[in-house]
Order: structure tokens, then C-alpha cells, then sequence
């Protein structure tokens, strides 16, 4: 059985649109009008090894934030209900990457508890990123969002890094690998004594 799903969210404030596939290469398409949004939705999807094709469209001549945002309860939409009942899967998973002189670590448990832990810290003078321009809060911002609407536990933890475009991307790039390993079908079972997740 295919592991994918197509979602479309539609407000007032923005237009996303997502096609998943968890089993498969890395495909990304991805256009929010953000572009170091682009860049690291792009992370998420190249080394979680998902196919990810995703077009958002907001008011960016308000704000960044709602972009973001719906991007994130869509991505967690889509990926929740492409995991379907979560037989077999792996469930837990955490690793840190490294990126020059950052170092995130993320932890996620696909539990069906929707919860966040972040603790990445910046440089007190970053700036926006991109033009339009991305605020680092943002991405916090996206996994609140990420992690509600997928119904997973995140922690995700900054080690180390100095640059913020380097913080950033290792956050994306943790997630992303933890999503990876979390997703791997490894058993014939639920991975929960409950019976399901």
C-alpha cells in the first residue's frame, strides 16, 4: 500500500497545496514564495527521502508568519494521513547533525501526542533571511504547527553554531533525518502497547 497523500488548505490569509509520497527518493518540489522557506522545506524533504512536491500562495505583504504557519499544519496533515494506522513502523528516532560549526539535535516520537520542545537559540543580531525575508522565529513557528497537525513529539535542541542560515538548515536536516529513520517499516506490529497511535 502507497504511504502518500494530497492535501489543499484554503483561508482568507493563504492557498497550500502538498503531494507526499514517505517512500520515496528525495523528489522536492517546493514554492511558498520564501525562498530560504524554500530552501529549507527542500532540506526536510531531500533527506527525510520523502517525494514532496508543495505550492503555497499567502498574504506575504502582511506577514510572513501565516505562510508559514499553514505550510506547517498542512505538511503535518499530509504526512499524518499518509502514515495511516503506522503499522510497523519504527516510531522512535533521534540523531544530531552537524552543519559547519552548527550542531542541532532533534528527538520525535511519532506518538500521536501532538508536542514540542524547542530550544535552538540564535545570534543576538540575526537578521531576516531572503527576500522576501524569513525571521528565524519563524521555524518555530512551522514545527509548532508541524508537530500539532502531524500529531508527533519533537524535541529539538541546538548544540552548537554561531551562524543562523547554519542553525537553521541543521534544524531541518535533524528533523528531517529522525522523520527518515521514524517512518522506516520495520515490523508486522503497532509499536505501542495500547494497540495503536
Amino acid at each position: 500500500m502507497s504511504r502518500s497523500s494530497s492535501i489543499d488548505r484554503s483561508t482568507k490569509e493563504t492557498q497550500v497545496s502538498i503531494e507526499v509520497d514517505i517512500d520515496g527518493d528525495g523528489k522536492v518540489i517546493v514554492d511558498t514564495g520564501l525562498p530560504f522557506f524554500d530552501h529549507m522545506l527542500s532540506q526536510l524533504g531531500k533527506h527525510s527521502g520523502f517525494n514532496l512536491t508543495l505550492k503555497a500562495t499567502g498574504d506575504l505583504e502582511v506577514d510572513s508568519h501565516h505562510t508559514v504557519e499553514d505550510v506547517g499544519i498542512t505538511l503535518g496533515e499530509a504526512i499524518q494521513t499518509a502514515l495511516g494506522d503506522k503499522v510497523g513502523i519504527r516510531r522512535f528516532a533521534s540523531i544530531c547533525v552537524p552543519l559547519d560549526e552548527a550542531l542541532v539535535e532533534a528527538s520525535l516520537d511519532l506518538s500521536g501526542r501532538p508536542f514540542l520542545s524547542y530550544n535552538i537559540e540564535f545570534p543576538e543580531d540575526a537578521v531576516a533571511l531572503g527576500t522576501p525575508g524569513f525571521e528565524p522565529q519563524l521555524a518555530e513557528e512551522f514545527f509548532r504547527a508541524f508537530v500539532t497537525s502531524a500529531k508527533i513529539t519533537l524535541h529539538l535542541n541546538s548544540k552548537a553554531g554561531r551562524n543562523t542560515h547554519h542553525i537553521l538548515e541543521a534544524s531541518f536536516k535533524s528533523v528531517a533525518r529522525a522523520l527518515r529513520d521514524c517512518v522506516r517499516v520495520e515490523s508486522t506490529g503497532i509499536p505501542s502497547t495500547k494497540g495503536s497511535l
